[in-house]
This record gives structure tokens, C-alpha cells and sequence, in this order.
């Protein structure tokens, strides 16, 4: 009974329905987060969510299914693995965000954002029908969708076209395990070189540099032929069979080429590619269901590097230094990882996730002043940048803003997609002043003194070349 005038106590039912199909697919339990909130205070694009990330495991807990599924914070989820990394119950909420954005669509639940999902589909559907990622074809397609993007985007699709960004026509590639695989000469003393979709077509520039870099510095990398597409973000997020095999066939065909080690210049290659061999580690069951979708069974014998680990563990910067030609003297650098070559450190054995050092080190032996910041890890705005433009313009502008604030003049990076967002999404900023973003493998070759046509800086948007002429590293 209830006092008069007092309202009546409702109960209070707390369900675990949601919970338990997250412990069933993720293995993750729920309710060992303990409300902390290092999730929401270290999330780059918490101020565009609905519900903060602990909120939302909040409400896994208390089985309040409708702020699970329907908000906007799983698909606004950048996957750049800062909760993940930096979570005090190592509870991985990255995959419970890609979890949640499925469970909504299989519950029929139409998607809150959209646009997120219509990348994802158009994406994978490049990659069954090319085995590779076609941008053209994906940009068309999200065009198709929301054609007004078309105005709203037009500096920034026109930049890409005038530095011919963008590739003609697709490279269809067969499956490898649809292949008879043959042993490479030479690959046993050679690193295989995955350079992923991207550097065959927006990120020309990371693929000519690296190679020509990597050539001078005594480096032999082996691209194997009829390598496929890693998935990246759209697989983790809605197929993550997918997300596993792709990468496996690319691994499993390095590995029967008779390679060692293969290095991967972008950055979300890499990350999935450790990510995939992590799950068969973890899970004998992965491992069981890959060697048979391959028809091989994998040994596990490949090491996968980022190609900045790469030159740093066999080259090393006291021997990058002595075969500078022309030193960068004068220029200050700021290094920018980004998200996924360090995060989260067991899935990509980084020893300083949250302050890499060996970009830092390779450059500074080239003579460069590389810049202490406190950004070098911090999210770009990643995939967004087809899906929710106004996130990457206000995540990448801080970025550009705080190097500036570093005494930086030039950003240095190692990842394709942190470079179009840095990049070619600048003129959408509004600065006072440009900021030049060259790959760091750029540098390395201009240090090197090696040919214009090696340095291919005529392919960044923000020119470079002003500001290398002024300290006398290039003179025409």
C-alpha cells in the first residue's frame, strides 16, 4: 500500500536478453564495465552522439534494448579503438558499437545513420564483385544515394579528379584460394608488399614514394600478385565472417609465396589484417572454419609490419641517416600516426600504443625537427569521410590546429584515409593558412635525393613545394 497523495512505485524489470547475445557472438560481458567513463572522455566524436558510450553499456545492462539499437552511437562510431585501448575491464566496445549497428538491422530496425550504412553495403559490394575496393564505383554509389552530396562535395571530388586520384577502371582479382599458389623466388629473403586498394588509386603518391624509398634504402620488398581487398571497417562492422577471411587470403597466399613478413603501408590494412590473425590466435574455431573456407591450412609463420616498423627494424635510423642526400634541416614536422597502427596493442603489439616513436626517429635522422605533440594518435574522423563530412572537418581541422599550435609546418602520416582527410578535405576548412601533409615516405625520399618523379609531390592537394623551397629542400 502506498500513502495517499504518493505515487505508486512501478517495478523495475531489468532484462539481459541483449547482454547475453553480446556474450553469445562478442564473448564480452557487459556488465563488468563499471561506469568509469574512459570510453566517452577519450571518444574523438562523442559531441556527435546521441548517447555516450557508456551510456549506451548502461543500457546493455539494464536491457533497455531501445537505446541500444536505436541510437545514433553505434553508427557514428569512428572504430578507432581509443575505448577499446584505453577500457580498464578490457572489454572491446569498439566490437560491441559494430555488434549493435548488426543486431539493429537483423531485428529489421532501419539504420539511424543512414549514409553509414549504405557505405558499408556499397563497399563490400565492390569488393565481391572486383576482389579489390573500386573508389570510383563506391563514390558513384553514394552519390546515387544522396546526389545533393555531389554540390555540397564538388571542391573536394574536382581536387581529386585534377590530380588524378581517382583510377579509371577496376583490377579484378580472383579469390587465392581459388588460385594454385606458387612458391616466389627470393621471397624468403624479401618482405612482401601489400600496398591495398587505396595506394592504386587516391593514394598514388604513398605507393611511389614508398617503393622508390624503400629501393634506395636497400629494402626489398616483393609485391605478390592477385593480393584482394582486407574489407577494412565495412567488414568489422556488418560481415564479420568477411572480416576475417579476407585478410586470411591474403595471409595465406603470402605465406604459400614463401615470404616471412609482409608490411603494409595503410593503416586500416594492417590493423585488419593483425586483427584476423589475433581471431584465429584467440579462437580455434576461427581457425578451423578459415582453413577450410581457404582449403589450406594456415601455419601462422607471416609477421605483418607497418612499413614505418618495417624500415625502422631493417634499415634503422642511424643507417637512414647515412644515406641522406639532402638533409630536411630546418623543417618541422609533426607526426601523425593516427588510430590503427598502434590501437589496441594486443591486437597490434605496438610497445607505446598511445606514443609511437619510430616515425618520429626515422625523420629525425633525415635531419627533420619533428615536433612533441600530444595528437599523434588522436582520430582523423576516418571512413566518415563519404559518410558524415562534417565530423572529419572538425576532427582533422583540430588536428591541423594543433600541429600548428606544436610549431609544426608540415604533418607527416602514414595511412591513406588520414591523408585524405587531412588533405584533400582542407580546402573545406576554412585555415588562414594551409597545412602540407606528405607521407612520411615522401620525406624519405627527398632526403634521399631521389628523382621528382619518386616524390610525386605533385599529387598532394596542399602543395608542398612552397614551403620545401623556402627551406632549400627542393629548388624547382
Amino acid at each position: 500500500m502506498t500513502q495517499r497523495g504518493q505515487p505508486t512505485e512501478q517495478p523495475i524489470t531489468i532484462r539481459d536478453d541483449l547482454a547475453k547475445r553480446v556474450q553469445e557472438e562478442l564473448g564480452q560481458n557487459v556488465y563488468l564495465c563499471y561506469q568509469c567513463v574512459k570510453c566517452t572522455s577519450g571518444c574523438p566524436v562523442a559531441g556527435f552522439f546521441d548517447w555516450q558510450p557508456n551510456q549506451i553499456m548502461r543500457a546493455l545492462q539494464l536491457g533497455q534494448e531501445d537505446i541500444a539499437l536505436e541510437s545514433q552511437t553505434p553508427w557514428l562510431c569512428a572504430a578507432c579503438q581509443t575505448c577499446t585501448t584505453r577500457c580498464p575491464q578490457n572489454l572491446d566496445i569498439n566490437a560491441i558499437m559494430e555488434f549493435l549497428t548488426r543486431e539493429a538491422l537483423g531485428r529489421g530496425i532501419e539504420p539511424v545513420v543512414s549514409e553509414v550504412n549504405d557505405f558499408n553495403r556499397a563497399f563490400l559490394r565492390e569488393v565481391r564483385l572486383w576482389g579489390r575496393a573500386y573508389e570510383p564505383g563506391l563514390m558513384a554509389e553514394m552519390l546515387l544515394h544522396d546526389p545533393k552530396t555531389l554540390v555540397e562535395d564538388y571542391d573536394f571530388f574536382m581536387g581529386m579528379l585534377k590530380k588524378r586520384k581517382v583510377a579509371i577502371l577496376p583490377k579484378p582479382v580472383r579469390a587465392p584460394s581459388r588460385r594454385k599458389i606458387k612458391p616466389i623466388a627470393g621471397a624468403s629473403k624479401a618482405v612482401a608488399y601489400y600496398p591495398g586498394c587505396s595506394l592504386e588509386s587516391t593514394a598514388a603518391e604513398f605507393n611511389i614514394s614508398a617503393k622508390s624509398a624503400c629501393e634506395a634504402l636497400g629494402l626489398e620488398l616483393i609485391e605478390p600478385p592477385g593480393w584482394m581487398c582486407c574489407g577494412s571497417s565495412a567488414a568489422h562492422r556488418s560481415d564479420p565472417a568477411a572480416a576475417i577471411r579476407l585478410p586470411m587470403e591474403n595471409l595465406a597466399l603470402i605465406e604459400q609465396s614463401g615470404f616471412q613478413e609482409v608490411t603494409m603501408p595503410c593503416a586500416a590494412c594492417f590493423n585488419r589484417h593483425k586483427a584476423a590473425q589475433y581471431e584465429i590466435r584467440q579462437d580455434n574455431g576461427h581457425k578451423a572454419a578459415m582453413d577450410d573456407a581457404l582449403g589450406y591450412s594456415y601455419q601462422d609463420t607471416v609477421h605483418v609490419s607497418t612499413l614505418v616498423e618495417a624500415i625502422h627494424q631493417h634499415i634503422g635510423p642511424d643507417n637512414v641517416a647515412e644515406k641522406v642526400q639532402n638533409s630536411l634541416k630546418g623543417l618541422r614536422v609533426a607526426c601523425y600516426y593516427g588510430c590503427l597502427l598502434t590501437r589496441p596493442p594486443e591486437v597490434t603489439e605496438a610497445a607505446h600504443p598511445e606514443n609511437p616513436t619510430d616515425m618520429d626517429e626515422l625523420l629525425a635522422a633525415l635531419g627533420a625537427d619533428t615536433r612533441d605533440w600530444s595528437y599523434k594518435t588522436t582520430c582523423c574522423g576516418a571512413a566518415h569521410t563519404l559518410t558524415r563530412p562534417d565530423i572529419v572537418l572538425q576532427l582533422s581541422g583540430n588536428l591541423i590546429s594543433h600541429a600548428r599550435e606544436a610549431g609544426a609546418e608540415v604533418i607527416a602520416v602514414a595511412c591513406p584515409l588520414c591523408h585524405m582527410n587531412l588533405d584533400a578535405r582542407q580546402i573545406q576548412m576554412g585555415l588562414d593558412e594551409p597545412m602540407p601533409i606528405l607521407y612520411f615516405t615522401q620525406l624519405i625520399a627527398l632526403a634521399l635525393g631521389l628523382p621528382k618523379k619518386a616524390t610525386a609531390l605533385h599529387k598532394n592537394i596542399i602543395d608542398p613545394r612552397p614551403i620545401l623551397k623556402r627551406k632549400e629542400i627542393i629548388f624547382s
